[in-house]
């Protein structure tokens, strides 16, 4: 996917409204769900324990962590919306929701859609930019998690 490297003030409040970013798929390997339970000490055998997942759960094997789903959206945005011109840093704000849906199973692929829904410049030069985002996982009716998530972007 190719996307634009940055966009302008004027376009990026041009879009609101518009149809869903999309980002590209992510892979989410069992050795990456092995990590993140280290990283994170988060041993829960739903994750790390692919027999006894697939014996004593309903998913027939391992899931990833939620976080770690969550912790791909900024990989997805990047791959998705372009930059600001001018800016300087962005952070990360917060998220009014955040819902875990259903389960990644471990080897699924996952992606982004990011749907922009504001743009408030409260103090000149500060951008707070408010986003639908959903996760998709591939071969799968249900998205993975649904959330509203803040970034703030300094010119």
């Amino acid at each position: 996917m190719t996307r634009k490297q940055t966009i302008s003030l004027e376009e990026l409040r041009a879009i609101p409204g518009q149809e869903p970013m999309v980002s590209e798929w992510i892979a989410l390997p069992q050795s990456m769900i092995d990590d993140f339970a280290r990283i994170t000490n988060d041993h829960q055998f739903i994750h790390v324990d692919p027999g006894r997942a697939k014996t004593e759960t309903p998913f027939n094997g391992t899931i990833a962590h939620g976080f770690l789903t969550l912790s791909h959206l900024t990989q997805m945005v990047e791959s998705t919306l372009p930059g600001i011109d001018g800016t300087t840093r962005s952070v990360n704000y917060g998220f009014d929701r955040i819902r875990f849906i259903s389960p990644v199973r471990s080897g699924s692929r996952i992606r982004g859609l990011f749907t922009l829904k504001s743009v408030e410049e409260e103090t000149p030069g500060e951008l707070t930019l408010h986003h639908d985002v959903t996760v998709e996982v591939e071969e799968q009716d249900r998205p993975a998690l649904a959330a509203r998530w803040i970034t703030r972007h300094y010119l």
